[in-house]
């Protein structure tokens, strides 16, 4: 475990030493005058500012003595300064990701709950009615884009319950907990959904393989009883691929957040870089897509520990 740890951490570094390349390069393959670009198109700014901001983000060095500068900086934390304001990005970042990963991980929690057992239930009664109903919605749920189920619940909630508060920023939990359990409940539910959708189809054709094994029939010609055999011997083997796909979707689960987060008004890391593109603050962009890229890959990095877990060949193997 601690060598599959290690090689996990190795994996890390390297991936997000080829997302800094390509972050840094962002700014520096702009056409034109990248701190003009910053400063806005209209070329109101004058030659003094511009030239500040190339002073500041070190655009008169050569890229090799650039990009040494800025690794070196955030080796020690300093990620560079937001254009606009002045401060530290990772303030604004560490302002804005606490409510993102809440929702995030929220979502994910929400999808693991609900996922397995319709995954389950479907393959158990596979071929009848609710089957077949539950593999209508999962479909539905699939095709559904984040942006359009966000406005179909707000508008869908508003209705049954017209005093819930569905918009805006998030308080705390310790000091409004029914504020921000109100606050959090749709987005939650937004970001779930098509997750929950895609993991039962993937879970249900797992259970389906699993209950054709021999070691299932054998089981039931000891007289295990249907229910055990299914939900006792099968469901754990089905995990496997489960799991491996669960990475995946907490990927997508952190960056649908992004969407989600504007529908709802949440001030979360989200809408902050959706901020930072259209202020064209490229300090923040780049430590934000940093952020995410880490985030991405720590959560796969706990998932394939998780899937060496479930599947001891694996561990053992690696």
């Amino acid at each position: 475990m601690g060598k599959l740890i290690a090689r996990r951490l190795f994996d890390l570094a390297g991936v997000l030493l080829g997302v800094s390349v390509l972050v840094f390069l962002m700014i520096r393959l702009i056409p034109g005058d990248a701190a003009q670009v910053m400063l806005g198109a209209s070329g109101d700014a004058s030659a003094s500012q511009v030239e500040q901001l190339r002073q500041q983000l070190g655009l008169n060095d050569p890229l090799p003595l650039q990009y040494y500068h800025w690794i070196a900086g955030m080796a020690q934390g300093d990620f560079g300064l937001s254009i606009w304001t002045g401060k530290p990005v990772l303030e604004d970042i560490a302002e804005r990701i606490g409510v993102t990963v809440e929702l995030t991980i929220l979502s994910l929690l929400l999808a693991v709950l609900l996922s397995i057992p319709a995954g389950v239930l479907m393959a158990y009664f596979r071929g009848g009615t609710s089957d077949f109903v539950l593999r209508v919605v999962t479909i539905t749920g699939v095709t559904m884009p984040a942006f359009w189920l966000g406005a179909l619940l707000i508008f869908g909630w508003a209705i049954w319950f017209p005093n819930w508060q569905t918009l805006g920023s998030v308080p705390p939990f310790t000091e409004q907990p029914w504020a921000h359990i109100q606050r959090m409940f749709l987005p939650t539910l937004t970001c779930a959904l098509p997750v929950i959708a895609s993991l039962a189809r993937i879970m249900r054709s797992a259970m389906i393989d699993a209950l054709s094994q021999d070691y299932i029939r054998t089981a039931r010609s000891k007289g295990l009883n249907e229910w055990t055999v299914t939900f006792k011997h099968a469901l754990r083997n089905s995990l496997i691929p489960y799991v491996t796909s669960l990475g995946i979707m907490a990927g997508y689960l952190f960056s649908g957040a992004i969407v989600v987060e504007q529908v709802f008004a949440i001030p979360g890391l989200g809408r902050l870089m959706l901020g930072a593109i259209a202020d064209r603050n490229y300090p923040l962009i780049q430590a934000s897509i940093l952020v995410v890229t880490c985030c991405f890959v720590v959560v796969n990095a706990i998932i394939d520990l998780l899937y060496r877990v479930i599947d001891k060949r694996a561990g053992a193997s690696a």
